[in-house]
């Protein structure tokens, strides 16, 4: 085996990097100058990194990777051009310049396009701690894959195979300039690992996994916790059936409670918003979920997955309630989208930084006694969701419960209902909060939905 530290960007490369990156900026936008152009802005990103997949306790992949890219985009007043390029050459830099000024020529204007307001640019980069390279070896990697695999084979006589364990170790380098004078940059890394197990019964074969992200690698889960969590969600998934037509409770498990707030921070976007495309167009300042609802957008958390001083725009980023007490506070806006909407950014260029739900104070054991029977769904399939109505029907498998208890698995049903109505119909948030994601939540018990079975 390859028993060197995992090859991402060590601490020399990282100031070599950025002093590199921050000159290939500068000239960038002084080309664009020459060519023209009123205004610019440019965005450099190297990603370094390794993934690994392991399976049958064999390596069937050992990647190494290293990206870099540039996206160049001028203004010749108010027409746009774009081009981007990976090549990081005089000749490749002078031809990507030139061909976003031809575009931009040939352009129409657009009277809502252009770089976002100067007063509007970060002006405190702040120290988020989101940078912890990893000194583990290419070994302790597959070792640590390796490990994770065997845990979930060995958790139960059901499981039947691996479908592999991956781990993955990346650093990036972020900067972006404009022509306002701004030049921002951030190196953060990225770890992971997960494990798909297969197991089967007389009514045949089901498939699950789990995974574990920190921006630290020593703050991942165990590679047995991995592998046997994976395990147990398989087996618990065997005997699944389908059962009769009803509305009942529904309580989103909070991998599947995270998509639900997906589907709400979808609407309220600003493109969703200016093309009148989202069924809570303007809705500002209404209630959308039940009194004492709060989620909001913390960008400086320390080591958080989308924590970020400024967004892709250079704007400076802040903690923002985007409902509260249940009625919407603000939308999700860049600053294009915030021009054609006649307000102003919401340093959101770029997406959403670390959302959270407020929970009711409920454990994942209070919401299932107060649910009494229902549905618990720990999965949800299909592309059923309508944004402009808020129509929702999606494929789902979870657990059937009665009276409060979990009564056998579920699947081949459909969970069907309007987005805006279950928004106004959440009963309770619990305090299991998944912290994998960006979008920070609990389960979440949405009253009335319609349950399609057999």
């Amino acid at each position: 085996m390859v028993n060197q530290t995992v090859k991402t960007l060590d601490a020399m490369d990282v100031v070599d990097k950025n002093h590199q990156m921050r000159n290939i900026c500068e000239r960038i936008l002084e080309l664009s100058k020459k060519h023209g152009a009123t205004s610019a802005e440019v965005g450099v990103s190297q990603d370094a990194g390794l993934s690994i997949q392991v399976r049958d306790a064999d390596v069937e992949t050992v990647e190494f990777n290293q990206d870099s890219s540039f996206g160049i985009t001028v203004f010749f007043d108010q027409s746009k051009g774009s081009a981007t390029t990976t090549d990081t050459s005089d000749e490749a830099i002078e031809a990507a310049v030139a061909a976003a000024c031809n575009i931009a020529r040939y352009t129409s204007p657009d009277p809502y396009a252009g770089l976002a307001d100067a007063a509007l640019m970060a002006k405190d980069i702040h120290d988020l701690q989101l940078d912890h390279p990893t000194t583990k070896t290419v070994d302790d990697l597959i070792h640590l894959a390796k490990d994770c695999e065997a845990a979930g084979l060995a958790y139960d006589s059901s499981i039947r195979q691996s479908d592999g364990a991956s781990v993955s170790s990346h650093r990036f380098i972020r900067v972006y300039a404009n022509s306002h004078g701004f030049v921002g940059d951030s190196v953060s890394t990225r770890h992971s690992l997960s494990c798909m197990m297969i197991a089967e019964d007389a009514k045949g074969m089901q498939r699950d996994f789990w995974y574990t992200i920190s921006r630290d690698f020593d703050k991942l889960q165990s590679a047995a916790a991995v592998g046997r969590k994976a395990a147990e969600k398989v087996v618990g998934r065997l005997g699944g059936r389908a059962v009769d037509t009803c509305k009942v409770p529904v309580l989103f498990a909070p991998d599947t409670a995270r998509g639900l707030l997906g589907h709400f921070f979808g609407a309220i976007r600003g493109a969703a918003l200016y093309r009148r495309s989202s069924f809570l167009v303007d809705t500002l300042g209404q209630p959308i979920f039940p009194k004492g609802i709060v989620i909001d957008e913390r960008p400086h958390e320390i080591g958080g997955l989308s924590s970020a001083s400024f967004d892709n725009e250079g704007v400076a980023t802040f903690a923002r309630n985007i409902v509260e007490d249940g009625i919407l506070q603000g939308y999700i806006l860049g600053s294009y989208s915030a021009r054609k909407l006649g307000m102003t950014t919401t340093a959101n260029a770029g997406g959403l930084h670390n959302t959270y739900i407020n929970d009711t104070g409920h454990s994942f054991e209070d919401l299932l006694k107060m649910m009494g029977t229902g549905l618990l769904v720990t999965e949800v399939m299909g592309q059923g969701v309508n944004l402009v109505s808020g129509d929702y029907s999606r494929g789902a498998s979870g657990f059937w419960v009665e009276n409060g208890e979990i009564q056998h698995p579920v699947q081949e049903i459909t969970i069907a209902g309007n987005l805006r109505d279950m928004f106004a119909n959440v009963a309770a948030v619990g305090n299991d909060k998944d912290h994998r994601s960006s979008i920070v939540t609990g389960s979440i018990l949405v009253e009335g939905m319609t349950l399609a079975g057999s």
